[in-house]
């Protein structure tokens, strides 16, 4: 169950949607919003932060306000990490001893990845809990508007090899949302984002909050491609 945070009236009015709803997935090509925990599966904790950023003030003239300057903050891995190597994610890890909850653990993991600084987000909503098999991690997404952006970039190439502000303008663009087929059979929504390609836990979350954010454009959801081959356009392995 999706948890709201912010009193709807901090909530900007482009984000109040994304900030009020689920995410949902009208099309039926999304598994990544089904996912739970097995009784059996003992999985670990972790956390996620979805963060929005751009103008408080909604554009009369756009698709649910969506301000010109609105943006998703993700990062990609590392290619020497253990798990997800060189894939594009949220910011967010594990939890911690000490964490204050979810929004806890993902100010910190985004803070030690990014050098974001916590003082200028507002979290406004916390998702309910998804489980990624490959990691055994149920991870809980915490979304939240960037009131006051700051500077950010990679901490530790260990960590991250890219930290990026993509435009939600460039991943709403139907040019750039298509379906990617796994050699293992996992379909799941994707988009290419600046020399990137988004796809598993991150895709199936931003296109989860797309499909209830009011901005989201027509796309082809029968349009699917082999990962291998997208991933290898845009020089990423799988």
């Amino acid at each position: 169950m999706r948890s709201e945070i912010s009193g709807n009236g901090s909530v900007p009015e482009w984000l109040r949607a994304v900030a009020e709803h689920e995410p949902a997935d009208p099309t039926g090509i999304n598994p990544v919003l089904r996912r739970v925990a097995s009784a059996i599966s003992k999985p670990r904790e972790a956390s996620v932060l979805v963060l929005f950023g751009g103008s408080p003030d909604a554009d009369p003239n756009a698709l649910g306000g969506l301000p010109d300057d609105a943006d998703v903050l993700l990062t990609q891995r590392a290619a020497t990490l253990r798990t997800h190597s060189g894939q594009v994610a949220f910011p967010g890890g594990g939890v911690e001893p000490g964490d204050d909850g979810p929004i806890g653990t993902a100010l910190r993991e985004a803070e030690e990845e990014t050098g974001l600084d916590p003082a200028g987000v507002e979290p406004i909503s916390v998702l309910p809990k998804i489980f990624v098999p490959p990691s055994r991690f149920e991870v809980t997404p915490v979304v939240a508007y960037w009131r006051t952006p700051g500077e950010v970039g990679v901490v530790s190439e260990t960590e991250a090899a890219r930290v990026v502000r993509v435009p939600l303008s460039e991943l709403i663009d139907p040019a750039n949302r298509f379906v990617v087929r796994h050699p293992l059979g996992y379909m799941g929504p994707a988009f290419a984002a600046d020399g990137m390609l988004v796809w598993g836990f991150t895709a199936g979350v931003l296109a989860g909050l797309l499909a209830v954010s009011g901005w989201e454009l027509e796309w082809d959801h029968h349009d699917v491609r082999d990962l291998q081959a997208s991933l290898a356009a845009v020089g990423m392995t799988l």
